[in-house]
């Protein structure tokens, strides 16, 4: 008999092909798993996802906010009962998973760390944005950024969910973030090569879970 594959079981899919490409990251599977959880709760109940990073991991995070807030491997057309709110909008419309990257802002992170403190660049913005149940995906190669850390403690008290993606180390953000992936790498090249993927991952299985349309 035909069984319907579920929204939950066609997210886990991404992730077994990811970890067939690569078999290293198997140790991280219960993190992927907890991180990609955590982000479609933050979604289910309306919230948003803010990332941060610096230098290669603020690409990173650009790079996530992307895939997020449009079509990835999915066209994610308007729901039928929407689109015909937006009109001929509606067609060039896509679904979007809300997501803010903190490392866009030049003026606002400029003038933060020329009038105030440039360590406290991505935790003025977590502290403006945030709100209870959001998610802060937090990069560090290192696991030690002040700044990327700084965020995380001010996620923290604002109740919302702390990702942390870092090498094998993991570092200070291991024990700031209520979940954290650390690749097995500790070169910072490396680290980030394993990170592409691994956030990859994480952005298909949401838009798995979320969007049902044939891709």
């Amino acid at each position: 008999m035909y069984k319907e594959i579920t929204n939950q079981e066609k997210a886990r899919i991404p992730l077994e092909e990811l970890l067939n490409r690569y078999p290293a990251l198997a140790a991280c599977r219960d993190d992927i798993q907890a991180a990609f959880q955590a982000i479609v709760q933050c979604y289910m109940q309306k919230g948003k996802l803010l990332v941060c990073g610096n230098g290669g991991s603020a690409a990173d995070a650009d790079h996530i906010v992307g895939e997020l807030m449009k079509g990835f491997y999915k066209r994610r057309p308007l729901a039928e009962e929407e689109a015909h709110l937006f009109g001929e909008l509606a067609g060039k419309l896509q679904g979007a998973m809300p997501a803010i990257a903190l490392t866009q802002h030049t003026e606002l992170s400029t003038a933060y760390l020329n009038d105030v403190d440039a360590s406290m660049v991505f935790a003025q913005q977590v502290y403006g944005y945030g709100n209870r149940g959001d998610v802060l995906l937090a990069i560090s190669t290192s696991g030690n950024s002040d700044n990327v850390c700084k965020a995380v403690q001010v996620a923290n008290v604002k109740k919302m969910v702390t990702i942390g993606l870092t090498g094998a180390a993991g570092g200070k953000i291991s024990g700031l973030c209520r979940h954290c992936i650390c690749v097995p790498e500790t070169e910072t090249a490396r680290v980030q090569e394993l990170h592409l993927p691994v956030y990859h991952a994480i952005c298909e299985m949401v838009e798995q879970y979320f969007f049902n349309e044939p891709c």
